[in-house]
């Protein structure tokens, strides 16, 4: 077998294996979006305040720091009363500003009331966005600023290996933490696994997975 011919066929198997962690990844999408639709609005506000309690309880939150975070959308458990209870501490918070869906972007939300639905081309709301504050964006490197980074998962395991949905941006986004920042995800209580979560090089793992049940350390 000739150098050029090895390559090749090390690629192929690159490029199969990639290609399955990505139907495992949509698999295990499909399944975890199924099971949250199963909540109905009251359930995903009452979790989202055990959230906030919960990290309040694990001394993730420091008074007048800066903490990127996001705004809830669909079926996630409501990430309001966390906002709110970083606007009580004193945080600056950064939410993401997703431009086309593929651009890294940050805004400091200065209140709750500031966030906005985002609208389709005929003037409907977009569901598959999250609220975003109507302020100027700043560029990736805003999030150099944050000591305490949260982000939203669908699964995460014990490398901290986390499920997202799919379309990369956190991963890229968090190419441009700060030495030292916490990455902590946030899912429902049955999201943790101990199943290895389907991952691929770029994958960034996280530091801790929050729940409405306790805060947990990942091994890394």
């Amino acid at each position: 077998m000739t150098p050029n011919m090895q390559t090749d066929v090390a690629g192929d198997g690159t490029r199969d294996e990639a290609l399955a962690q990505r139907e495992l990844k949509r698999q295990w999408r499909k399944t975890a979006i199924a099971r949250r639709k199963r909540t109905n609005p009251e359930e995903r506000l009452e979790a989202g305040r055990k959230l906030a309690e919960q990290a309040r309880q694990a001394n993730l939150i420091h008074s007048f720091t800066t903490v990127a975070a996001f705004a809830s959308m669909g079926s996630e458990m409501s990430m309001t009363p966390m906002l709110q209870t970083l606007f009580d501490s004193n945080c600056r918070i950064l939410v993401p500003r997703l431009g086309k869906g593929t651009d890294i972007g940050w805004s400091e939300l200065d209140s709750i009331h500031d966030l906005h639905d985002q609208t389709n081309s005929d003037g409907s709301i977009n569901t598959y966005r999250p609220q975003e504050p109507s302020n100027s964006a700043c560029g990736p490197e805003a999030l150099k600023d944050a000591g305490l980074i949260i982000v939203p998962a669908f699964a995460v395991d014990h490398e901290g290996f986390r499920l997202g949905r799919g379309g990369g941006w956190y991963d890229r986004a968090l190419e441009y933490r700060a030495i030292g920042a916490r990455v902590v995800a946030v899912c429902w209580p049955w999201e943790p696994t101990d199943e290895p979560v389907p991952h691929e090089a770029h994958d960034i793992p996280v530091n801790g997975v929050l729940t409405p049940n306790g805060f947990t350390e990942v091994r890394q």
